[in-house]
């Protein structure tokens, strides 16, 4: 099997390629990186050890798709993953990097007839419908009212595929939106293998720690450091919550996904940690704390910005049905992994890469 991943030299499509690599017999892995995102650089060494060749290119640019080589699949990793990406301006690079790259990649498919595996995002889902969820503040977190009535889509499990995607979803969210729908479109005009995978945030050793790649790592890497740290938004408490999964998880249902194109599943599923794997910051700084030594500062800015929401876990009820997938990596063993890392590799993450 022939795989190209794009965004082959950022955190996900690196670690993505390591365990398809070490779990796939007869692997051929190609990457694309347009080298853009400061760090990806690092993983250069990385790939060229698992045999993955990297090819300089642009998924925004026609002709470097174009003279890709034919491969079975398309796992789609690249994307600017920022929900406040496009805000101060720049939305022409945000469409550039997150649909009209995935439109390029469509065609390859169309030509090629191969597979195509999207990395979507839990940011589909309406911003005012989440902001809707009645929530009650247990002292270090936010939890769920499950007295008051709870949006269509919502349960004590989470967010699960058929929550509102209806507008504002913030200019991120829209370009992977209009890409699930090009992408469900394509496959069936041309009959190609179609996956989409609606991610939340992805945690793991070896993350750049840069906060638009997730809180997690980002929160970590600052508190070893003692560099500031701020709690934004909804009363300046750190009690908004947030699940994760592992690179490792993931792999293990992209595995299945990429060995059965034909399967009778939902083309759309969610993906993420779930509640066995949520904390908010507050209980964030407390694992940093126990485990980083020295505390940190945490200013508090009460003011909530555009786009941020109090609480969302990942549903992944319709992923264990049709997949029989569910995480298994412990958040304590992920969030050990992140911290070990960094400790390993102070300099590097203190220079900012």
């Amino acid at each position: 099997m022939k795989i190209l991943i794009t965004g082959a030299a950022g955190f996900v499509g690196s670690r993505l390629a390591e365990a398809i690599a070490h779990s796939i017999e007869n692997i051929e892995l190609i990457g694309i990186d347009n080298l853009s995102r400061r760090g990806s650089e690092t993983n250069l060494a990385f790939l060229s050890k698992l045999g993955c060749k990297l090819i300089h290119g642009d998924i925004r640019v026609n002709d470097d798709v174009v003279e890709l080589p034919k491969v079975d699949w398309i796992l789609d990793c690249a994307a600017i993953p920022s929900v406040m990406a496009g805000i101060g301006g720049g939305s022409a690079q945000l469409v550039g990097h997150n649909l009209i790259g995935t439109l390029n990649l469509l065609e390859k498919c169309r030509r090629d007839r191969c597979g195509f595996l999207m990395l979507s995002t839990s940011r589909v889902y309406a911003i005012n419908s989440l902001l809707e969820i009645k929530l009650v503040d247990n002292g270090d977190r936010f939890t769920p009212d499950l007295s008051q009535p709870l949006p269509n889509g919502f349960s004590k499990l989470g967010v699960n595929e058929s929550f509102s995607t209806t507008a504002p979803i913030s200019l991120y969210g829209a370009t992977k939106l209009a890409s699930e729908v090009m992408a469900l479109e394509y496959a069936a005009t041309f009959e190609f293998p179609l996956w989409i995978n609606r991610c939340g945030v992805i945690a793991g050793a070896g993350q750049f720690g840069k906060p638009d790649q997730g809180i997690f790592s980002f929160w970590i890497y600052q508190w070893l450091c003692q560099k500031p740290l701020k709690y934004i938004g909804f009363g300046g408490e750190g009690k908004q919550v947030r699940d994760f999964v592992c690179p490792q998880d993931l792999a293990r249902l992209i595995q299945m996904q990429l060995n059965q194109p034909d399967r009778q599943a939902p083309k759309i599923v969610n993906v993420g940690g779930g509640n066995d794997c949520a904390m908010s910051l507050k209980e964030l700084s407390a694992y940093c704390r126990a485990n980083l030594g020295d505390d940190c500062a945490v200013a508090s800015v009460p003011e909530t910005r555009t786009f941020d929401i109090p609480y969302y876990v990942t549903d992944n009820s319709l992923v264990k049905r049709s997949w029989g997938w569910q995480p298994e990596v412990k958040m304590t063993d992920t969030l050990a992994a992140i911290a070990n890392w960094a400790k390993a590799n102070q300099p590097l993450i203190e220079s900012g890469f």
